[in-house]
């Protein structure tokens, strides 16, 4: 029955949509621990009760509870659409809201880490478009020759132009010469090549940019997000700043500014 209701997920039906496979995965991992205990008690799913569902989930909290009971009622669902269960249990159970935990800085010994790793062109480029203009690393990946603007000192980042300051204006200079001497025939137009890439026209894999920096243990998205949340401690939590300097959304910018307030009236700060 379990491989009956994870083929239905991955083909979809008539209401409802594909499931990848990794989804279906974290369905089935979230709902397993509930499912092994009530087997040693129960010979069948229609045996299990409201009160059972909510006693697998009691101890759980946030995305833990939801992706539970998330997976449970997939589940549970499935069964009574095909007929081998006259109820879910899983009804009218509130997942509850997940409150996304606010952006935090990087501590000293990271920026460290970071800076001692950055030893190449390569490396020194990332950092700054990260740690100065706060990439995404989507926005990395995507990021053309021409969007460099060197000539006139402006840089176009995931669609939103902004200045070019004279450090990463350098930093890019080096890493171009690189690029030029490493790949000199390459029709890439991508700024950001490696030695695959450089005999095609495609963008580097987020794999191989994420392995840039993961021995620190810091991501480009933690870089990225404590430079945004620097700008909200600098120029105070203004949501409209934010916005207009990273070219965010509107709740991405609250979220920061969010951050950024509570560490300003936090005790330790005060």
């Amino acid at each position: 029955m379990r491989s009956n209701w994870a083929t239905a997920l991955s083909d979809g039906g008539p209401r409802t949509l594909r499931r990848s496979t990794a989804t279906i995965r974290n369905y089935l991992d979230a709902a397993l621990p509930a499912l092994i205990n009530w087997s040693t008690r129960y010979q069948h799913l229609r045996e299990v009760t409201r009160q059972d569902i909510k006693d697998a989930t009691a101890n759980l909290t946030g995305l833990k509870r939801k992706r539970a009971l998330v997976g449970l009622r997939s589940i549970f669902q499935f069964h009574k659409g095909t007929g081998h269960l006259f109820q879910d249990p899983t009804t009218h159970i509130n997942t509850g809201s997940i409150v996304p935990n606010l952006p935090t800085l990087l501590r000293p010994e990271q920026l460290e880490a970071l800076v001692d790793h950055a030893t190449t062109p390569l490396r020194r480029l990332l950092l700054a478009l990260t740690a100065i203009h706060a990439a995404r690393p989507t926005a990395l990946r995507g990021l053309l020759l021409d969007d460099t603007g060197l000539p006139d000192r402006r840089i176009t980042i995931g669609g939103h132009p902004r200045r070019l300051d004279n450090l990463t204006a350098r930093i890019i200079t080096q890493y171009l010469i690189h690029r030029h001497r490493r790949w000199p025939h390459t029709i890439n137009p991508h700024l950001i090549v490696n030695e695959h890439t450089a005999q095609n026209e495609k963008p580097v894999s987020p794999h191989w940019l994420g392995d840039q920096f993961r021995e620190t243990g810091v991501t480009l998205n933690q870089i990225r997000m404590d430079r945004q949340l620097e700008e909200a401690l600098t120029h105070g939590p203004d949501a409209l700043h934010l916005a207009a300097v990273f070219g965010i959304s509107e709740r991405a910018a609250m979220r920061y500014a969010d951050a950024a307030r509570a560490f300003l009236e936090s005790p330790l700060e005060q």
